[in-house]
């Protein structure tokens, strides 16, 4: 029998196909979920992450993303994870707190002095050691992410703790977060984050603080005229993995993953400064938001009990000290 060229190129194109579909399905899949729209920075920078994984592991591990809370809130993805139904999440030290005690050293306020400071913590021994804690308890952490610093906005300005007294606030489900703004003199409110806008225009609170991206990306500056640049936390994004996820990875494999999620983390902090900037002009030419100056200090001097106590606290003490060695 005689083959035209053809007939053979499409024989070979076929071969072709079926060795890089068996490649393709003998790969090991890494399903991660996180709440963020496809442009937002994290997935971006996740998104980066996974080209180097496939490209460092060549072809053997693929990372395939699911965003917009498609797979389940922060929460659940991390109940999810830890069972062994997801491979890994993407979430933050607020809600990590209750799942590994470590990373409550992240959400003590003004803990990290400037953004220099946050990332030479996160980037160094003390961030690793804090990423490897959780060890045993079915996740470890591969990296960080910079989700700016947290800031107070609502429909009056908010200079000092006085005015935060008789406030409802809106606080993450964390307890350093519900302590800090009983401090600062405020009540503090545990929301969902879906609900805050409508609550804040309904007055079920008086107020919120989080990243200036709140105000654009979730439009909270149609509801809230006043951003105070009080800067009480600088609280990272996590991304980590399940363990049974973890273990199935060969150690080169695994060399592989951390190398990417690291590198992931650089490339993130040049897209998240270039998005903050945008979202801070945004919200004053679009939306009229005024953005407030304030003395830090009598907020520091609030907060401080949490600081004093930090040092005494045996799950995180060194943790802190080894943070606030590296402010200077």
């Amino acid at each position: 029998m005689q083959f035209n060229r053809k007939t053979v190129q499409a024989v070979v194109t076929g071969i072709v196909f079926a060795a890089a579909s068996s490649l393709a399905s003998a790969a090991t899949i890494l399903k991660l979920s996180h709440n963020q729209d496809q442009k937002h920075p994290v997935h971006l920078s996740m998104k980066y992450m996974a080209e180097k994984v496939k490209e460092y592991t060549n072809g053997e591990v693929r990372v395939r993303i699911y965003p917009n809370s498609q797979l389940g809130t922060q929460r659940e993805s991390m109940e999810l994870l830890q069972s062994g139904a997801l491979d890994i999440a993407k979430t933050n030290a607020s809600e990590l707190e209750s799942f590994e005690p470590a990373y409550g050293a992240f959400n003590i306020p003004y803990i990290f002095h400037d953004s220099d400071h946050f990332y030479r913590a996160l980037t160094g021994k003390v961030g690793d050691d804090i990423l490897n804690a959780s060890a045993g308890k079915g996740f470890i952490g591969l990296t960080y992410y910079d989700g700016g610093s947290r800031n107070f906005y609502a429909q009056k300005p908010i200079k000092s703790p006085a005015d935060l007294v008789g406030m409802k606030i809106r606080v993450q489900p964390s307890p350093t977060a519900v302590e800090m703004i009983k401090l600062m003199g405020g009540s503090p409110t545990p929301l969902a984050y879906g609900e805050l806008y409508t609550a804040l225009q309904q007055g079920v609170v008086d107020g919120a603080e989080n990243n200036p991206t709140a105000l654009t990306n979730s439009r909270h500056g149609e509801v809230a005229k006043f951003y105070s640049l009080d800067e009480h936390t600088m609280i990272p994004d996590v991304l980590v993995i399940g363990e049974k996820s973890w273990s199935k990875l060969t150690p080169e494999q695994q060399v592989a993953v951390k190398k990417a999620a690291k590198e992931s983390m650089l490339y993130h902090k040049e897209l998240w400064a270039k998005m903050i900037n945008e979202a801070v002009d945004q919200a004053k030419s679009s939306m009229g938001v005024t953005f407030v100056d304030v003395e830090k200090q009598p907020f520091i001097d609030a907060v401080k009990p949490m600081h004093d106590a930090a040092l005494k606290n045996p799950e995180i003490a060194e943790y802190v000290k080894e943070i606030d060695a590296l402010a200077n």
